[in-house]
């Protein structure tokens, strides 16, 4: 018994040692950049003195969130975080789905093709260059909308980069502009799986396009929305950092709606110089954002345990 168990642990091992080597680089990955750097919470707890260094320096318990909620700006990067993140996951779901459908019904192969790399290309595209690409758009002076829309039709120019109140509809529509087309990759792939057959079977009872869609599709599609539309959440109190940060310019007139989580962080760490803060906000965001995805995988797990996270 003894050497049939030594023989069946090693043929296990070889068939396993395969699959860790395929998964080691990421879960290396990982282990470096999110669970490592774990361990540098205790900054959040600390007021950082670089002449005593992180580990000597004072220890003020709660003091740096006290500090950190008795602004403004703990309300107002908190409110934008979570509405524009609400707004991306609804709208941004709505749309991936619209286009997955669309292309679904596409039946030559080489424009779907080529329509499916001209929908990524946009999520290719760095935030620097799309940056500059709002910029050629939005440019008060030489501006694309004020010189050869407004302007010709008589209305009055807008100062793009001074006018928060535009922005958070500027923000909605340049990430589904960016994200959306890539976002509906895994929608297509899943309908594509689809058995054609049940498709045929509803078109002899008389279902058109749009019954077929509402009545086979969407329900098929339901778990696989409904589970990232959960690791969506998981997310929703990180920011993409690029969008709210390079594309409005790092424009002080437009904190009120471009004021984010992440931007913050990144603004008390290089402007403000106070690591403690920041990494009280670091932590902030973390920590509620766990417990929405617990909240939410257990609002999915009473209505159906099928399709929870866990």
């Amino acid at each position: 018994m003894t050497a049939e168990r030594k023989k069946s642990k090693s043929t296990g091992l070889k068939k396993t040692l395969p699959l860790f080597l395929l998964a080691a680089p990421g879960l290396l990955y990982f282990l470096v950049n999110n669970y490592i750097p774990m361990f540098g919470l205790f900054i959040a707890f600390k007021d950082v003195d670089y002449a005593k260094g992180i580990f000597r320096s004072d220890w003020v318990g709660f003091d740096n969130f006290h500090f950190l909620f008795q602004t403004s700006d703990a309300w107002i990067m908190t409110r934008n975080t979570l509405l524009y993140n609400a707004a991306f996951i609804v709208f941004g779901t709505l749309l991936s789905l619209l286009i997955a459908i669309l292309m679904s019904e596409l039946l030559n192969k080489v424009y779907s093709k080529l329509y499916q790399s001209g929908l990524v290309l946009p999520n290719l595209i760095s935030m620097v260059v799309l940056s500059y690409l709002v910029f050629a758009f939005l440019n008060a002076d030489s501006g694309f909308i004020n010189r050869s829309v407004l302007r010709p039709l008589g209305i009055p120019e807008i100062n793009w980069y001074s006018e928060a109140a535009y922005w958070p509809y500027l923000l909605v529509l340049i990430h589904l502009w960016k994200t959306a087309g890539y976002g509906s990759i895994v929608y297509f792939a899943f309908i594509a799986g689809i058995d054609k057959s049940i498709y045929e079977a509803a078109k002899i009872d008389g279902a058109g396009k749009l019954k077929q869609i509402r009545m086979i599709t969407l329900p098929l599609l339901k778990p696989t929305i409904v589970i990232l539309g959960l690791m969506s959440v998981g997310r929703i109190f990180n920011s993409d950092f690029g969008l709210f940060y390079q594309v409005p310019m790092n424009a002080g007139a437009l904190y009120s709606t471009t004021q984010t989580i992440d931007t913050y962080v990144y603004r008390a760490l290089m402007q403000v110089n106070d690591i403690g803060m920041s990494a009280a906000a670091g932590l902030y965001q973390s920590v509620v954002g766990f417990m929405l995805v617990i909240l939410a995988n257990a609002i999915v797990k009473k209505v159906n345990k099928d399709n929870a996270l866990f």
